[in-house]
């Protein structure tokens, strides 16, 4: 787990110190495991208040053996940086004004527009995308989550691309990187969610705008609009906020609907026929679902993971048939759904991922290891001090 959403511990003191020219800082670990190479959050007020940045310069971030280490300016103005921690102890790091820094990007996504208005991202363990507008009149609507099976630290979205579209190796085949084969359809695809109102799901159309709003080194953040979704008779707004960090094996999501009143959503998982399994547990309020699909010969075997740090209502299969655009045939798709409230005025945030037997995962046990890993890091963040 490299994902931590972290808590900031500042002491009283600080309040009553002048501005110097470098700031030390700790980082506790409250576990009983090592924390390694996870991103830690500072916030940059409180950074200005304590240290001397001349024109031109930014945060350096150094260990304690005086190396620096990656760091990145978020959009939301914060200072992030990676930490590693031992179980029980304390790593000491320092952050004064320097230069800036070039950093080897591990987060990293675009819009395709050459791929008919895709969205892909990634960073160095997994890759994903959703489908832009451009590609309905050829394969009709489809705005669930597609998963890209990778197997490689490198950055492949761009070549990947690149090679398919060149007609010089398809992303559908394994060619030593991973590849894409992951179903979406007319689905939520690997954890998307929408409106579950009267009994079913309302699925809404490919996105029609984008806005990138910081693209590494170690965080990547977007977001994707979509066009108004009619909900029985009601008109619902709709965009997704995407976030992901180096080394995590989940993207977190941020889902907000424009509307008066509470409604019930549902984040899902398509369900697929064959030999397939749901793991269900909470921790601390906190719900977390591990769904293993059936083994391929091509593939091995993949796991999907959702984390839901506020807890969900009820899981449950839900079954529906639909008509494909373009084809005029008959699809029948199953979930399984994460069932929840949304508040006016409140974004649901979420993680999903997944974790591949090739890459990192030989079994079920193994993710849903790391799944509950990751909730607890989520449970207790690092503490930094300064």
């Amino acid at each position: 787990m490299k994902k931590v959403i972290m808590l900031i511990t500042i002491a009283a003191w600080l309040v009553s110190c002048a501005r110097d020219v470098a700031l030390r800082v700790t980082v506790d670990n409250p576990c009983d495991y090592d924390r390694t190479d996870e991103l830690v959050e500072i916030p940059l007020e409180a950074l200005q208040s304590r240290i001397i940045f001349e024109n031109g310069q930014t945060c350096v971030v150094k260990n304690r053996h005086g190396e620096v280490v990656a760091s990145q300016l978020t959009y939301d103005g914060k200072l992030i940086f990676l930490a590693d921690v031992e179980a029980g102890e304390t790593a000491s790091y320092t952050i004064s004004a320097g230069e800036p820094q070039t950093f080897a990007p591990r987060t990293y996504g675009r819009f395709v527009a050459e791929r008919k208005d895709d969205f892909a991202w990634e960073n160095d363990r997994v890759a994903f995308r959703i489908y832009g507008s451009a590609l309905m009149p050829v394969d009709g609507p489809s705005n669930g989550l597609d998963l890209w099976y990778k197997r490689t630290s490198e950055l492949i979205v761009d070549k990947w691309y690149r090679d398919d579209l060149a007609g010089i190796r398809s992303y559908h085949e394994d060619h030593g990187e991973g590849q894409d084969d992951y179903k979406v359809g007319r689905t939520l695809g690997g954890g998307m969610m929408a409106p579950y109102v009267a009994g079913k799901l309302w699925l809404n159309k490919n996105f029609i705008g984008q806005e990138i709003h910081e693209n590494g080194p170690l965080r990547t953040t977007f977001t994707l609009i979509y066009g108004d979704l009619s909900v029985e008779g009601r008109t619902l707004t709709e965009r997704r906020t995407f976030s992901i960090d180096a080394g995590s094996q989940l993207t977190k999501v941020t889902q907000t609907y424009g509307t008066d009143k509470v409604i019930p959503v549902a984040a899902g998982i398509v369900k697929r026929d064959g030999d397939d399994a749901l793991r269900n547990r909470k921790k601390s309020g906190m719900a977390m679902l591990v769904y293993a699909e059936p083994a391929s010969e091509t593939v091995g075997k993949v796991y999907v993971g959702m984390v839901f740090p506020d807890g969900i209502d009820e899981t449950k299969v839900d079954t529906y048939t639909v008509v494909h655009a373009i084809t005029g045939k008959e699809e029948t798709h199953k979930h399984w759904l994460a069932v929840m409230s949304c508040r006016p005025g409140a974004p649901i945030s979420y993680y999903t991922g997944y974790g591949w037997s090739k890459y990192g995962f030989p079994s079920a046990d193994d993710f849903e290891a790391y799944i509950e890993r990751f909730a607890e890091n989520l449970d207790k963040p690092l503490t930094v001090k300064y």
